[in-house]
């Protein structure tokens, strides 16, 4: 994989560049691959997600695009130790392959994920429409700009070491939630720097990216913020479909919304478009919402 001067963007790459341990293959396809330390030692699912398709698409022809997903959240990694993935070839048709991913540590596993490839066809096409009269990414203010004088391990670790930058177009929840209690919210995101070419470079990660934000539209929608006080938030699940090609390291308009949350879970989903307004991906996820002031009796 084409390397880059150190920063986020290197970092991506280097999770990305998972190792294949050939010689160890039974009934599965076996690689390793590092994980990015955190501010709070806990594995990012984003990234076990894009790992997990690396590892998957390692085991089809080059012909073969991702275009679906379904992940479960089993357990919180580790972020200071490796993860391995076991990939079992569940089906090669003569246009789709199905794949099943399990990511584990110590032996346990973390995640569970089918996937799903095609052989490029033709056939009929629509798509959603971008929404008009959002904001330029450039004149709105970075995560940097928001979190990098802040005193913090997790805000400099957000400000500066993420790989992707993540532009809000209304308030950011990082530390307070101000303005309407709507179920929405909108993002602009895009790579640090250039990423080298490849279809399924991009794509997975643009799965890295997809789990960020995905669950502020039900925070939003109540009127929190990331760090409200006794909040417990975790992802349960993660779904994603690919619909055109795309690039992660231009523009790309994240517009969420939350159809429903209820004992103590809720359910975000998101449509990914491009700059030019072309609709490249679709995702959905369900995570885990608990406050103190609304848990029962022990």
């Amino acid at each position: 994989m084409t390397s880059l001067p150190p920063g986020p963007t290197a970092t991506l790459l280097t999770l990305l560049d998972l190792d294949d341990l050939g010689g160890a293959r039974t009934d599965k396809d076996v690689f390793v691959g590092p994980s990015e330390r955190q501010p709070r030692h806990r594995v990012f699912g984003g990234q076990v997600l894009a790992q997990s398709l690396i590892a998957a698409s390692r085991t089809v022809t080059d012909d073969r695009a991702v275009h679906s997903m379904h992940a479960y959240f089993l357990r919180p990694g580790d972020a200071d130790k490796p993860i391995t993935f076991g990939v079992e070839r569940l089906r090669d048709g003569r246009s789709f392959s199905a794949r099943q991913v399990h990511a584990y540590q110590d032996g346990t596993p973390i995640l569970s994920m089918i996937a799903s490839f095609q052989v490029e066809s033709e056939g009929i096409d629509h798509q959603s429409t971008m929404p008009a009269g959002i904001p330029d990414p450039e004149s709105l203010p970075s995560t940097a700009d928001l979190l990098g004088s802040i005193d913090h391990p997790v805000a400099q670790y957000w400000a500066y070491d993420r790989p992707f930058d993540v532009r809000h177009v209304d308030p950011a929840l990082y530390v307070s939630a101000t303005g309407s209690h709507v179920a929405k919210n909108v993002v602009w995101m895009k790579t640090m720097d250039p990423m080298p070419d490849g279809d399924t470079l991009h794509r997975a990660a643009l799965a890295f990216a997809s789990d960020y934000t995905l669950l502020e539209p039900v925070l939003r929608r109540h009127g929190l913020s990331w760090i409200t006080p006794g909040m417990s938030v975790a992802s349960l699940d993660h779904a994603m479909w690919w619909h055109r090609p795309v690039r992660v390291d231009e523009w790309l308009l994240y517009v969420q919304e939350s159809p429903s949350a209820q004992g103590a879970r809720g359910l975000g989903t998101g449509k990914i478009f491009n700059r030019q307004g072309v609709h490249v991906a679709s995702v959905a996820q369900e995570g885990m919402v608990r406050l103190p002031y609304l848990e029962g009796p022990a």
